[in-house]
């Protein structure tokens, strides 16, 4: 236990639990990691110490009087910097907003902190939400903790909740995938992260983006911690109407059993091109796993191509966060980031008869990908066609969200698993596509791959202690 911080947020409730770790000795490990790393990490715009030591020796007092509200009292969780929590500042990665006092607790952070976690702070975010490499001009682009020497992309738009976990900052944190922001910074920091289906998670209080895709998600290191995170998170909220479509479920539902009789489909073969050579033998090696677990690996002709979805989503996220931030964008006298300008702008153009039209084909696509894939389990893919790359050589008017965007258009469930490391050590990861609301499933697949395979546990080097 001298190294608590290392700890997953299960190991660390169960820790608490027995009485061999109290919650102000965690918290105290955290922010003294914080405190020797962040400053070359980047990972937080804002950080709660006082607060947190405050919340986390109320907590022990709770416990030692058994008045603990649930397992995870005491255990400290980072949020993206989207998500409100009243009287705290959420700038939503802009400088425009560096001084927007929240007014109101996102319903997810009231959740959280019914059950007791403790924010010890809130991560940086690409603008508005808005970019896959998790790049920020001028509130600052985090440090991928794979590689020290060279700075290459945390993934984004939440980035500083990828980098905070992987380093061990924090035991799991909150992001938001509105085209893959929960997934391609998991994939790239070695992370397991999960993109839910819409309205599984109120996005009361959470900045949109694009509403129509918008979803909350943990940030984790293991399955386990992904599924329990979800729970804490998931379920209806009047004030936000897509909740109530949402079915009861129960994450953890299946973990355990295996994968033995799930038919698995692998991506087609046209979408392995401009694939990286160490992604690809990841994601065989993967299929290979998960057919020794017993699974039936399956091939499938799929409806439509990725990269022509990928960019359906693109318009779709242009129109609605037009709609959001389009003001402040077309401000050329404000400092709104350069790279993220171009990416919204194109929304003032798009007409409300063609912005319908968009949203008929999606329907369409989801039908066909519905249909398709009716007697599969899951479909697997690369969570990203490369590793993190060095910031410095990003052609930013080009996506990571390749393999991501699809399943936001067709309001599919997705989580990612680190499957595999290059050559030169930065990590790979395999994506988990279930239909919606089939969450519980795709945990049930990643859990039986983590129990199979280590990659989840490595720690980036440099970092051990």
């Amino acid at each position: 236990m001298s190294s608590v911080e290392f700890l997953s947020a299960n190991a660390a409730a169960d820790a608490l639990v027995s009485g061999d770790l109290t919650s102000e000795r965690l918290v105290e490990a955290l922010l003294a990691r914080i405190e020797r790393l962040d400053d070359r990490l980047g990972a937080f715009i804002a950080v709660y110490g006082d607060d947190a030591r405050a919340a986390a020796r109320a907590a022990d007092l709770a416990r030692r009087a058994g008045h603990a509200v649930g397992r995870y009292h005491g255990v400290p969780i980072a949020l993206k910097d989207i998500i409100d929590l009243e009287g705290r500042v959420t700038t939503g990665g802009s400088k425009v907003w560096e001084a927007r006092v929240s007014e109101t607790t996102a319903t997810l952070a009231r959740r959280l902190l019914e059950a007791g976690a403790i924010v010890i702070g809130k991560t940086r975010t690409v603008e508005f939400a808005m970019g896959a490499w998790g790049t920020n001009r001028h509130m600052g682009t985090p440090w991928n903790p794979w590689d020290l020497a060279a700075h290459r992309a945390p993934g984004g738009s939440s980035s500083g909740s990828g980098v905070a976990v992987a380093a061990r900052l924090a035991p799991w944190a909150i992001g938001t995938d509105t085209g893959g922001s929960v997934r391609i910074p998991s994939a790239w920091n070695g992370l397991t992260g999960l993109k839910v289906t819409l309205g599984r998670v109120s996005c009361h209080g959470v900045l949109p983006l694009a509403h129509t895709l918008d979803t909350p998600g943990p940030m984790c290191r293991t399955v386990e911690d992904a599924a329990d995170l979800y729970r804490l998170i998931r379920g209806r909220d009047p004030r936000d109407p897509l909740t109530l479509r949402s079915p009861d479920d129960d994450p953890r539902r299946g973990m355990g059993r295996g994968v033995a009789g799930l038919r698995l489909a692998r991506m087609p073969e046209r979408e392995r091109d401009e694939v990286d050579a160490d992604v690809l033998a990841a994601y065989d090696d993967s299929l290979a796993v998960l057919a020794d677990l017993g699974a039936t690996i399956v091939d499938v002709d799929l409806p439509r191509e990725f990269v022509p979805m990928g960019a359906l989503v693109g318009r779709i996220i242009a129109a609605e966060g037009y709609s959001w931030v389009g003001e402040h964008v077309d401000d050329e006298r404000l400092p709104v980031d350069d790279d993220v300008r171009p990416r919204i702008r194109p929304g003032r153009d798009i007409t409300a008869p063609e912005y319908i039209a968009l949203q008929r084909e999606r329907a369409a696509i989801k039908r066909e990908f519905d249909t398709t894939l009716e007697d599969v389990d899951a479909l697997l893919t690369p969570g990203t066609r490369t590793a993190a790359p060095v910031v410095a050589e990003i052609d930013q008017s080009t996506t990571a969200a390749i393999f991501t965007r699809p399943f936001n258009l067709i309001d599919y469930c997705a989580l990612v698993v680190p499957n595999g490391r290059t050559a030169s050590g930065l990590p790979l990861s395999l994506q988990i596509a279930c239909p919606e609301f089939g969450e519980a499933t795709a945990l049930r697949i990643g859990s039986a791959f983590q129990h199979a395979t280590d990659w989840h546990t490595l720690v980036p080097p440099g970092l051990e202690d």
